[in-house]
């Protein structure tokens, strides 16, 4: 059999260019950690720490370590590594094996018999990319930096939420492969399912040491084996699987996986193994045309979604330091979410094994990126070719994941040829347009058929249409962050929206931790270095403005504020947009997670605690949603569902005023079909008259046999008028301790309490963000990490909406 020996151990890094001492490296993983384990740089994360560590990204690095790759066991040895980051040249005992330039690939050396120093020789990332663009010539991006012309993560160049850490390094695993006669080299799985029957087809590519050896392959899966030869150097085998138990998305059933084992054989010998998990569903994309323009629904084993969704970005800035538990948490938070989707965003990488094996399990569908994002990308060597080997190794390498959904070419660079002027200044050179209209799909329909491929987002579906029109394809909605106020989410329905979102900073904990001894202000230094946003805080301010009257000098109150319309930002969207199913069949918040410390548009920031966005995605993203949206002259409920079954209940509709009294009321029907959406018209006399009432809307389940109610109900507010415009009352409330947290009982209405858990202490953690109480009514807040309770320092970490002062 082949025998695998790792290389993680021995390896130094030569300090810098190849000159001075020797540091221990760590393999997985990049020039900036080793630095910083040896205490040579400061953390980039830190205060403005990032730019003293620039330099870092402009030198040439050097990876060495002993090898003996002598097998007497075996005819050949390769030395085989999962992921070089970027441009290098491989060599051992001064013989060089090759030169590598593209971090999305994985790389094969046969070492046989050989022995000695190996080395990595790193190039500066900027060199190789200075010396492309001077070859190929200038082409247009988002950003200055040119992250463009080589194949490596762009953001590691900065972004709009990101530090500019251009690293370099061994950041996948390394490992010698001793085999004999023949190895596996590659298994296209096609699995498909039809009448309860699964499929699988493996094409297995081998690679050979003795041409002549007769050679056969074996599969089981599902307590079914089956065996074919293989014809010199390719062969298929195919299984059918009785009655499959199908994988569906969380929400809508199970998640079952089954192992898949195929075995190389020479005669009764088995040579090499290959071993997998795969689920058996059916997975279209219904692009078809209809009244309201061109639609984009993801259907699973024939269930049409409203994909309730979040973009994903590299949750570190140096990718090689994610480990699986993180991935895993970082995902059981999206789940916790409601979340059923995950975009895989174009600017980063093909993530680990780790993160699609919990995706699988978690039922969270992936909508992956080839990674291309916001720029023109030249189509000329060297990079041409890059691009094919990369696709095609990750297409396969991805295939055997049940929760890859989609194949996306791009992020904004058709919107950004037809709208950012790049089309003038191209003047009829390459761009990417090949890429994503051309190698990608064909590589797709090649390598994986059984799953959908759009070309980019936003994308119409053809040159025909505007490439961001939201009546076609995907959209991406950034004129309301950019320019007006969040009502404006509710003046269109787009058939699906790919992007969109708000900005609010991190958590009070994560912002003292990386800012230690700052006097924090809206525009502190620290503060403006980690808003990489172009007028980042002055989108902010005025987005406030609208809204609240801006709490000049007092930084807590603005901390809260902002993160406050974040989450309300946000809701007026996907309460909007889920009220408007099917014609709008998605929404993908921008985005879930962060890579540092920095304010931003996620919900969970960069040291992995949630702000109220979080949380309140857990209420938007829920099976079932009350929402109120205008309706001609007057209002309509909206009640989604979006579960299998009928929801029928019981509402009460309440016209009140700020100051608690019920102006008139009503209770009429709730009855909404599974996956669809009930609209209940307000009564004329419920819709508030002025600035200082609102609308109390609360649903629930019908009354279980005996009086029993039906669980906990749901509630819509709607107020008339931004809140700078409501006369409220001043917030009174009780704040005493309960079993694992707190209860506040509210004696006047208290709109939008939140409780910041690490300011009682960094490690303490609430189990729920905003909610709104009417006067007599209280809520229990659970408090997890929090070493002394008492009731005195609950009440300084509550917050809430005040009157104007």
């Amino acid at each position: 059999m082949r025998q695998v020996t790792p290389l993680a151990d021995g390896w130094i890094l030569r300090h810098p260019d190849g000159t001075g001492d020797a540091l221990p490296a760590s393999v997985p993983g990049c020039v900036h950690t080793d630095l910083l384990a040896a205490g040579l740089i400061p953390d980039p994360f830190l205060g403005r720490n990032e730019a003293e560590v620039a330099w870092v990204g402009r030198r040439d690095w050097t990876y060495e370590r002993d090898l003996t790759a002598a097998s007497t066991a075996h005819e050949q040895t390769d030395l085989v590594f999962d992921g070089l980051d970027t441009v290098a040249e491989i060599l051992l005992d001064g013989r060089s094996l090759g030169r590598v330039r593209n971090m999305h690939r994985s790389y094969r050396f046969d070492v046989t018999g050989l022995s000695g120093r190996l080395t990595v020789r790193f190039a500066s990332a900027y060199a190789e990319a200075e010396a492309v663009r001077g070859t190929l010539g200038e082409r247009p991006g988002a950003y200055a930096e040119p992250y463009q012309y080589l194949r490596k993560m762009a953001c590691s160049f900065g972004w709009d939420w990101g530090p500019t850490l251009v690293t370099a390094g061994i950041w996948r695993p390394v490992r010698l492969e001793h085999w004999s006669t023949a190895r596996i080299a590659r298994v296209r799985p096609l699995v498909t399912v039809e009448d309860g029957v699964g499929r699988v087809e493996l094409a297995v590519d081998v690679e050979r040491s003795r041409v002549e050896a007769p050679l056969a392959v074996e599969a089981a899966v599902g307590g079914v084996r089956s065996r074919a030869q293989i014809d010199g150097t390719h062969g298929t085998v195919r299984l059918e699987v009785p009655d499959v138990a199908l994988w569906w998305p969380r929400g809508y059933g199970g998640q079952p996986l089954y192992d898949v084992e195929l075995t190389l054989l020479h005669g009764g010998d088995p040579l090499d193994a290959w071993r997998r998990r795969i689920g058996f569903r059916t997975l279209e994309l219904d692009t078809s045309a209809d009244a309201h323009g061109t639609g984009f629904t993801l259907v699973v084993n024939g269930e049409r979604l409203f994909a309730r969704g979040v973009n994903w970005i590299p949750d570190d800035v140096f990718p090689s330091r994610i480990t699986r538990e993180r991935y895993r948490r970082r995902l059981e938070q999206a789940a916790g979410a409601g979340v059923d989707l995950v975009r895989v965003w174009g600017g980063g990488i093909y993530e680990s094994e780790d993160f699609y094996d919990a995706c699988d399990e978690l039922g969270l569908l992936v909508w992956q990126d080839f990674p291309f994002a916001c720029a023109a990308y030249p189509e000329e060597q060297p990079l041409r070719g890059e691009v094919e080997a990369e696709a095609r190794e990750n297409v396969v390498r991805l295939m055997p994941h049940p929760s890859l959904a989609l194949w996306n070419g791009n992020n904004e660079n058709l919107w950004g040829f037809r709208d950012w002027d790049w089309e003038q200044g191209l003047a009829g050179d390459s761009w990417g347009e090949g890429y994503y209209l051309g190698v990608l799909p064909r590589v797709v329909a090649e390598s994986d058929p059984t799953r959908p491929y759009t070309a980019g987002s936003p994308w119409s579906g053809s040159w025909q249409h505007h490439p961001n029109d939201p009546a076609h394809g995907t959209h991406h909605s950034w004129e309301v962050w950019n320019r007006t106020d969040y009502a404006d989410y509710r003046l269109s329905v787009p058939r699906f929206v790919a992007e969109f979102g708000w900005q609010a900073p991190p958590a009070y904990a994560t912002l003292r931790r990386a800012l230690p001894g700052e006097e924090l202000a809206p525009d502190s230094p620290g503060m403006l270095h980690h808003q990489k946003a172009d007028d980042g805080n002055g989108k902010l301010r005025r987005g406030l403005a609208r809204r609240f009257t801006l709490p000049e000098g007092d930084f807590d109150r603005w901390h809260y504020l902002t993160q406050v319309n974040q989450a309300r930002a946000v809701a007026a969207g996907i309460e909007h947009w889920r009220s408007h199913w099917p014609v709008c069949a998605g929404t993908v918040v921008w985005q879930l997670n962060d890579c540092w410390p920095v304010t931003s548009w996620a919900a969970i920031d960069g040291d992995g605690r949630e702000k109220p966005l979080y949380h309140e995605l857990r209420r938007l993203y829920a099976d079932r949603l009350l929402t109120v949206r205008a309706h001609g002259d007057g209002l309509l409920l909206a009640a989604v569902n979006q579960a299998a079954g009928e929801w029928h209940g019981t509402l009460r509709l309440r016209r009140m005023s700020v100051e608690g009294t019920v102006i008139a009321e009503a209770s009429p029907a709730l009855a909404a079909g599974g996956r669809t959406v009930a609209g209940i018209p307000v009564p004329g006399e419920l819709v508030p008259a002025g600035p200082g009432e609102f609308l109390v809307a609360d649903a629930w389940e019908s009354p279980r046999p005996g009086g029993a109610g039906g669980g906990e109900g749901l509630r819509a507010l709607h107020f008339p008028v931004p809140d700078r415009e409501i006369p409220y009352p001043r917030p009174e409330f009780d704040v005493a301790l309960a079993p694992g947290g707190i209860t506040v009982t509210a004696r006047t209405l208290v709109r939008d309490l939140l409780l910041q858990a690490d300011r009682l202490d960094p490690g303490a953690v609430a189990d729920r963000g905003l909610v709104t109480l009417l006067p007599g009514e209280e809520v229990t807040i659970g408090v997890r990490g929090w070493k002394t309770p008492d009731p005195e320092s609950a009440r300084s970490a509550l917050y809430c909406v005040e009157p104007t002062r």
